[in-house]
C-alpha cells in the first residue's frame, strides 16, 4: 500500500514537471526607444519637422520623412507602438521597416501609445524605422515622443540611446568617436610625432573631425566645417580644468607664440578651454596630408607646441602655430589619434579615415617608427548606446570608422600591429618655419 502511494505520488509530480516544462515559453520584454536621441530627418527638405529632446516637433511639412535607428541582438518578433498626440483632425501615417509598411490613423491631442503591428527580427543587427506621412490633413501632424517595442527580440542586448543624462540625446546623436592609442616607450622623450592622413574619396563627410596627431595636452588634424570650409586645426588644453576659456586665471592661459600665414588663432571652450589655431584649407578626399608636432619643455615649467601641416598640393611645410602652456614639463606623450563627428545631423553617415607610417623622434635625434595601437571608443561606444564603429589593419597603416549604423563592429580595447615601412620621414627639421 505504501508503494502504490508512492508511486502514485512520483507520477503526479512527473506529470506536473513535464506539464510545466512544455508550457514555458520565451518571455516578452519591453523597451522604450527615445525619438530624441536615435532619430535623423532624412528627406531633403529641412522645414517643418525637425527632432528636439522631446521628440519629433513642429512637423507640418507633409514631405518630411524620420528614421529611427536601434540595434538587435537577438532574433524574434516584436510589436510596435508610437507614443504621439496628434490634432483632432484625422492623418495617416506609415511605419516602414525591413520591406514590411504598417499604417496608423491620427486623431486626438492627448498623448498615448498607438499599437503600429509586427514585425520579425530575423536577423541581429540595426534596423531603422522610417515614420512618414501618408494622407496628412493638419498643419500640425504629429509629436512623436518614443517608439515602444515588444516582444522576444528586445532585450539586454538591444543597442539605442536610453535617455538623456549626461546630454547623451545631443552626444548619442553625433555618434560614437574611435581612437588609436600609439604604443611608446615611456623612457622616450619623444620631441616630435610624425602621421600621414588619407581620407577616402566619399567620406569627407560634413561634421568630421580627422585627428592626426594627438598627445596628453593637445591634438592636431583636419575638418570638414561645412560645404565650403575646411580646416587644419591645432588646439592645446589649458592645465586649468574648465569648458568656459573666460574664467582661466592669467597664469594658466596657453599663450601663442607664433603662427603661420593666414591662420587663425583664439579660444576655444565646451571641450575643456584652451589655445586654438585654425588654417582654412580645402584639403581633398584621398589626398595624403602629413602632420608633425614639436613639443620643447623648458626650464620654467612651461612647455613649447608647435604644429607642422605639409599639402601635397604645395609641396612644402607649413607653420600653423607654436604655443605656451604653463605648468607643464614634459616631452610627447599619450601619443593618439581619432575621428570624431562634431555635428549630430550627421551622425547617420558612415566615415573613415587611414593613418599610416607613423614616427617619433627624439630629443637626441633618433626616429622610432611606431607600428602598435590599441583601438578604443568614448562613453557612446561604452555604454553601448551606439555600436557603428570600428578599426584596425588596412593595407600598411590603420584605419578608423564611425557612424552610420553599421553592423560589423570591432571590440574596444584591441591591439593591433601594422607592417613596419621602414620609411622615415625626409624632413630637415631645422630648415621648418
Amino acid at each position: 500500500m505504501f508503494l502504490k502511494r508512492s508511486l502514485i505520488i512520483i507520477y503526479v509530480l512527473l506529470a506536473g514537471f513535464s506539464i510545466a516544462k512544455a508550457s514555458t515559453t520565451v518571455s516578452d520584454t519591453s523597451i522604450t526607444v527615445p525619438i530624441g536621441g536615435n532619430t535623423w530627418r532624412v528627406d531633403k527638405d529641412t522645414l517643418g519637422g525637425k527632432i528636439t529632446d522631446e521628440g519629433i516637433s513642429e512637423w507640418t511639412n507633409k514631405k518630411a520623412a524620420f528614421k529611427v535607428y536601434l540595434r538587435f541582438g537577438q532574433t524574434g518578433k516584436i510589436s510596435l507602438y508610437l507614443n504621439l498626440s496628434a490634432p483632432a483632425a484625422k492623418s495617416t501615417l506609415s511605419i516602414s521597416a525591413l520591406g514590411s509598411t504598417h499604417f496608423i490613423k491620427l486623431s486626438g491631442n492627448n498623448l498615448k501609445n498607438l499599437p503600429v503591428g509586427s514585425w520579425n527580427i530575423s536577423d541581429t543587427g540595426y534596423v531603422a524605422f522610417e515614420i512618414k506621412g501618408s494622407s496628412l490633413q493638419n498643419s500640425i501632424i504629429a509629436k512623436v515622443v518614443s517608439l515602444t517595442i515588444s516582444g522576444s527580440a528586445p532585450g539586454n542586448k538591444t543597442n539605442y540611446v536610453k535617455d538623456n543624462d549626461g546630454q547623451f540625446f545631443y552626444w548619442g546623436r553625433r555618434g560614437p568617436s574611435v581612437h588609436l592609442g600609439y604604443n611608446t616607450a615611456n623612457e622616450v622623450n619623444a620631441e616630435w610625432f610624425y602621421n600621414e592622413v588619407t581620407v577616402p574619396k566619399g567620406n569627407d563627410v560634413y561634421g568630421s573631425y580627422f585627428m592626426a596627431c594627438g598627445f596628453g595636452e593637445g591634438y592636431f588634424g583636419m575638418q570638414v566645417n561645412s560645404p565650403t570650409e575646411r580646416h587644419i586645426l591645432f588646439s592645446v588644453w589649458s592645465p586649468f580644468n574648465t569648458d568656459d576659456p573666460g574664467k582661466i586665471p592669467d597664469d594658466e592661459k596657453i599663450i601663442m607664440l607664433k603662427k603661420g600665414e593666414n591662420v587663425h588663432t583664439g579660444e576655444f571652450g565646451n571641450e575643456g578651454s584652451g589655445g586654438q589655431s585654425y588654417l582654412n584649407y580645402l584639403w581633398k578626399a584621398g589626398n595624403t596630408y602629413r602632420f608633425l608636432v614639436h613639443a620643447k619643455p623648458g626650464s620654467n615649467s612651461r612647455t613649447e607646441y608647435t604644429a607642422y601641416f605639409y599639402a601635397p598640393e604645395t609641396g612644402k611645410w607649413q607653420l600653423i602655430a607654436s604655443f605656451s602652456r604653463p605648468k607643464t614639463n614634459t616631452w610627447l606623450k599619450h601619443l593618439h589619434s581619432f575621428l570624431e563627428n562634431f555635428e549630430p545631423e550627421t551622425g547617420l553617415i558612415t566615415r573613415r579615415v587611414n593613418f599610416n607610417n607613423e614616427w617619433i623622434c627624439d630629443n637626441k635625434g633618433n626616429w622610432i617608427e611606431l607600428t602598435k595601437a590599441r583601438f578604443t571608443g568614448d562613453n557612446t561606444a561604452v555604454k553601448g548606446y551606439r555600436m557603428d564603429y570600428a578599426g584596425g589593419i588596412s593595407g600598411t597603416g590603420f584605419y578608423l570608422k564611425n557612424c552610420g549604423f553599421f553592423n560589423n563592429y570591432t571590440l574596444r580595447n584591441t591591439y593591433f600591429e601594422r607592417p613596419a615601412g621602414n620609411k622615415k620621414p625626409a624632413i630637415d627639421l631645422n630648415m621648418l618655419p
